[in-house]
């Protein structure tokens, strides 16, 4: 398995997605909702989904594509998990906190993450073993080892009022006096626990694209990913906690109320 040739077909459809997000940020788009009038959706997040998949399929016709806009309808051995916009009710807004989301999958196995701030220009990549990288250059999670004083992030889902359930956990991470962020972007937050610039990070109700590309370079950059119950990690649990590894067991003791 060549990943090296996989990994610049990466960067090149996160690059081809990087244009279009300037492009409609310059001229304008128009913008629906899906799922609640907050579930926004853009002219660029279908058009760089359908210029990354163009691009895969033109270089790797046997591969199979699972996008957020598009779904998957095809079994393959690999398989690319793409969010071509990820932070759309960011980038409605103006608001530069925003990225294309691009993990490979290899007989059931990511092998491969890149994330590309759109915004900032900022390359977050990994690979199998070869561990994770910022603009070319090695990154790892932070050294904090105590919860108080970490600075944390975690999102939420687009209504708030028909799915309480990560309020329950946010009250008590808020009560222990934790320093919490909410910036809007899952793919963003974990290359941000990568880099040591967050220590920590959880989420409910995430899907595959949100966090194939992050996950595999949260832990290529030292750093611990799970499920809600402490579990290791696997692609397709709704529930994810990340961390630098040192401050894991306390997060979750403190989002479970203990």
């Amino acid at each position: 398995m060549d990943l090296r040739a996989y990994l610049q077909t990466a960067l090149d459809a996160a690059y081809l997605a990087k244009g279009i997000h300037q492009y409609y940020q310059e001229k304008g788009f128009t913008q629906s909702s899906k799922s609640t009038p907050t579930d926004l959706v853009t002219q660029a997040d279908h058009e760089s989904e359908a210029a990354i998949r163009e691009l895969i399929a033109a270089r790797h016709p046997d591969h199979v594509v699972l996008g957020e806009e598009q779904g998957q309808d095809k079994e393959g051995a690999f398989r690319w998990i793409v969010d071509p916009l990820d932070g759309t009710v960011n980038y409605a807004h103006g608001f530069p906190f925003y990225a294309v989301s691009i993990g490979l999958e290899a007989h059931g196995e990511v092998v491969l993450g890149v994330v590309l701030d759109t915004a900032r220009g900022e390359l977050f990549t990994a690979t199998k073993g070869g561990g994770a990288y910022l603009n070319g250059r090695p990154i790892r999670v932070s050294t904090r080892s105590t919860l108080v004083g970490s600075l944390l992030a975690t999102g939420f889902p687009y209504d708030v009022s028909k799915d309480t359930e990560n309020l329950t956990y946010f009250q008590r991470a808020l009560t222990k006096g934790l320093m919490v962020r909410r910036p809007g972007a899952a793919a963003l937050d974990l290359a941000y626990v990568a880099a040591g610039r967050l220590d920590g990070f959880w989420e409910v109700k995430l899907n595959p694209w949100d966090v194939a590309a992050g996950w595999l370079i949260v832990s290529e950059a030292g750093g611990r990913v799970s499920g809600l119950q402490g579990e290791d990690y696997r692609l397709g649990n709704r529930y994810l906690v990340a961390s630098n590894g040192l401050i894991h067991q306390p997060l979750l003791d403190t989002l479970h109320g203990r």
